[in-house]
């Protein structure tokens, strides 16, 4: 096919690729910013990553999209972070969490803050791929078939990997459980 014929084909596309995936490129973003950790590299996975959705939109098998794009995102990330091997900051960014730090009361203030850098501060000691299923879940909201969708794993590995995510995130939090009580004398 020549050029201007691989030209034509993906102009006949772009309308509905803008459609049906653009909508989908916030959730893209707040995923690659919790993987990369700052804002200029999710900013750069994101493009990179719907350039190859668009690049690759002509094969997409149909289905639900976000699972899709979603999965983009993450083996860009993967990708990039494969290829530069360099270690990320993850800056304090409260919009992620959602917080209104607009309120009048200082008390809510500082009760939100600390909450809020304790949470930070617990997921950033995750690995990326411990973290990336915490994020889809509680913070995306993805059922846990989008999230097997997503990450290539089935169901059960996504149910399993969340249970341990979830009781890592805690030690994190709350430090290690001690499952055997209290030590009698």
């Amino acid at each position: 096919m020549t050029e201007t014929g691989i030209k034509f084909v993906q102009q006949s596309y772009v309308g509905e690729f803008e459609r049906v995936v653009l909508p989908h490129v916030h959730q893209a973003y707040r995923l690659a910013r919790w993987l990369a950790r700052n804002d200029e590299d999710a900013e750069d996975i994101v493009q990179e990553a719907c350039l190859r959705a668009f690049r690759f939109y002509e094969s997409f098998q149909g289905g639900s999209v976000q699972p899709w794009l979603l999965k983009i995102v993450r083996n860009t990330y993967y990708t990039k972070r494969e290829q530069s091997r360099t270690q990320q900051t993850l800056e304090q960014d409260c919009d992620l969490f959602g917080r209104d730090l607009e309120r009048d009361n200082p008390e809510y203030l500082v009760i939100q803050k600390s909450g809020a850098d304790l949470l930070r501060r617990a997921l950033e000691t995750l690995s990326p791929s411990v973290r990336q299923l915490i994020i889809l879940r509680e913070f995306e909201e993805r059922s846990y078939r989008e999230i097997a969708e997503t990450l290539g794993v089935p169901m059960g590995t996504v149910m399993s990997g969340l249970s341990r995510a979830r009781q890592r995130l805690r030690e994190s939090v709350n430090g290690p459980r001690n499952v055997w009580g209290p030590v009698l004398d």
